[in-house]
């Protein structure tokens, strides 16, 4: 079963039977990036794959409130009970993985599968990541073209690519230039961006209540594997720790283990 429809607040795709499992991407991304995984899980999930404020389809937050990570969380809980959700699985990359800790937090959800989850990095790595991320949101409007442009060259698709993704090389053009232009379009993108200033995961106790994975790509150059995932074992000792062969974007990298990920992490209850 296939449907798409914008609900309150939040455009979303729905696939699948079974318990529901919602899929959150990372910032200046689109829920597109999980049909692969979607295409997987399907007979395992209900998936619902959203547009988070500001991104894609859906709407910025209501009276112009700044797309934080908390905020966002509160417009998916909404969205929770408004689409008659209960409290579903929930999974996350990057922004997303937040947004799902967040949620996990509140006791909204069932389950949360975090992938390279912001909220890990040292004041130093929040710059690199800000820097990268406002690098990529702020090609000037006349310039655009010229990157997209570029990016069909192997050189600088792969400079771009080795920030985002284990392999590259094996990584399309049109796929490069459909990330940028998700980047480009969404009026959230600058104003998330700046609001990781603000955030940073603390209290994993509060948490305990409900069961998390932490899933990592160790060549994840964006929030770095090696300190941001230790961090991660270090304030949530007694959620699931899982290392991939990704980068910062599993999605691509290997999908299988995406989804193997997300069936261990939000098996049936």
């Amino acid at each position: 079963m296939v449907v798409d429809h914008p609900a309150p607040s939040i455009n979303h795709h729905r696939q699948g039977i079974g318990e529901p499992l919602v899929l959150l991407h990372g910032v200046g991304q689109l829920w597109q990036v999980w049909q692969p995984v979607i295409d997987l899980v399907d007979r395992d999930f209900e998936t619902i794959a959203c547009d988070s404020p500001g991104f894609g389809a859906s709407p910025p937050l209501p009276g112009g409130a700044r797309p934080t990570i908390p905020a966002c969380a509160d417009a998916l809980q909404a969205f929770f009970a408004a689409e008659g959700l209960g409290r579903p699985h929930v999974a996350g990359n990057s922004m997303g993985g937040a947004i799902a800790l967040e949620l996990a937090r509140r006791g909204a959800v069932r389950s949360a599968t975090a992938f390279s989850p912001a909220g890990f990095w040292s004041p130093a790595e929040l710059r690199w990541a800000q820097l990268v991320l406002g690098l990529l949101g702020g090609a000037p409007q006349p310039l655009k073209p010229v990157v997209v442009a570029a990016m069909r060259a192997r050189a600088p698709r792969a400079v771009i690519g080795r920030l985002l993704f284990a392999k590259p090389g094996l990584v399309p053009a049109d796929a490069i230039e459909r990330e940028l232009r998700a980047i480009w379009e969404a009026p959230a993108y600058g104003a998330a961006v700046a609001a990781f200033s603000s955030y940073r995961f603390s209290e994993g106790d509060e948490l305990r209540g409900t069961p998390v994975t932490v899933a990592w790509g160790r060549h994840d150059r964006l929030l770095p594997f090696r300190t941001q995932s230790k961090r991660a074992e270090e304030q949530l000792p007694w959620a699931r720790h899982v290392v991939l062969g990704t980068g910062h974007l599993p999605y691509r990298d290997d999908t299988a283990a995406v989804a193997a990920t997300l069936r261990s992490g939000a098996g049936p209850t």
